[in-house]
């Protein structure tokens, strides 16, 4: 599967959604008719753009995600689903641009290695090719300071075949 995410952070006063690719792959174990359980890997580019006295900052900080989620299945194909994701920091930037320059640099503290969102959403498949629209709801803080929690809503593709 592979996808956009448009990611901000909850507490981010004038923020606007840093976009990013969203992909991996996931597996889903049927439980019941209309019941199965997805557990998936998704490298997730996430962080927020703001503006801080006439500077353009971008929090660029990328994950591995491991979103583990219970699907129900309304009718064939079409199913709503919620769990849990935990995910981890594999690349941390800020890049700063004002005036026509720019700088970015990698940053070393300040940002949790570690995260915990809660993922809702629906997903759609047809002759083998699966929609999903999520929102990611950050559980835990992602940077050092409070009220930084992850806000992202992720739109992918995937192909869906049997093993």
């Amino acid at each position: 599967m592979a996808g956009v995410n448009l990611a901000t952070m909850t507490s981010t006063d004038g923020s606007k959604m840093r976009v990013g690719l969203v992909a991996g792959v996931e597996g889903e174990y049927g439980v019941a008719e209309k019941f199965g359980v997805t557990a998936g890997v998704l490298y997730s580019m996430q962080g927020v753009k703001f503006n801080a006295l006439g500077v353009d900052l971008t929090y660029k900080l990328d994950y591995i995600n491991v979103p583990i989620l219970a699907n129900y299945y309304l009718t064939k194909g079409l199913a709503i689903k919620a769990g849990l994701q935990p995910g981890l920091n594999v690349a941390k930037k800020l890049k700063a641009e004002a005036g026509g320059v720019s700088a970015e640099e990698s940053l070393g503290e300040g940002v949790n290695s570690f995260t915990l969102a809660i993922p809702v959403g629906v997903s759609y498949e047809y002759n083998s090719f699966v929609l999903d629209a999520r929102y990611n709801l950050g559980i835990t803080s992602a940077l050092d300071v409070s009220g930084s929690e992850h806000s992202v809503f992720s739109f992918t593709l995937g192909y869906k075949f049997g093993l």
